[in-house]
């Protein structure tokens, strides 16, 4: 399975203490270089930065086509990193691409890439057994307790999902 992935559902996954379902639902999870700079440049968060670099299920790939993650950027609107992780996904005709952002999941849908994002991760891994569901109803509220800005109709429907 090649799974692509964009900078928010890591940083959410690290927020809830669950970066490790990434490997254990897809094995190797891509990120394009523009991705891994967002994840490993900010000083403030020094025990993340460390744990993306150490992370041995992450694989920085370069965008081959860089024309068209400027075009994207200019089109869109879009950042660096969701426009390198779509050209990515794209360029590897990858099975999955992870991205949480809505406008960045619009242009990735029109593009016919398959995406999903933390809420699907988290459901996934409920399915799988890897959660339970009062790990998944925590994992629900340290993401709102840390800001992570995704629909109260998405986390009502992972609950009703969980019962």
């Amino acid at each position: 399975m090649i799974v692509v992935s964009d900078t928010t559902p890591i940083i959410s996954l690290m927020k809830v203490g669950q970066l490790e379902l990434l490997q254990k639902l897809f094995g190797t999870v891509y990120i394009p270089k523009a991705v891994y700079r967002e994840l490993t440049e900010n000083e403030t968060f020094p025990e993340e930065v460390r744990m993306v670099q150490e992370c041995e299920f992450l694989y920085v790939e370069e965008v081959g086509n860089e024309k068209s993650v400027t075009i994207l950027r200019n089109f869109t609107g879009l950042d660096a990193g969701e426009s390198e992780a779509i050209i990515l996904a794209d360029e590897k005709c990858s099975d999955v691409l992870l991205m949480d952002e809505h406008k960045g999941r619009q242009v990735a849908k029109k593009m016919g890439i398959t995406i999903t994002g933390t809420i699907g991760i988290l459901t996934q891994a409920f399915e799988e057994g890897m959660l339970t569901r009062e790990d998944v109803e925590e994992c629900i509220g340290r993401l709102k307790e840390n800001g992570v800005r995704i629909s109260e109709k998405l986390y009502q429907k992972l609950r009703e999902h969980v019962r």
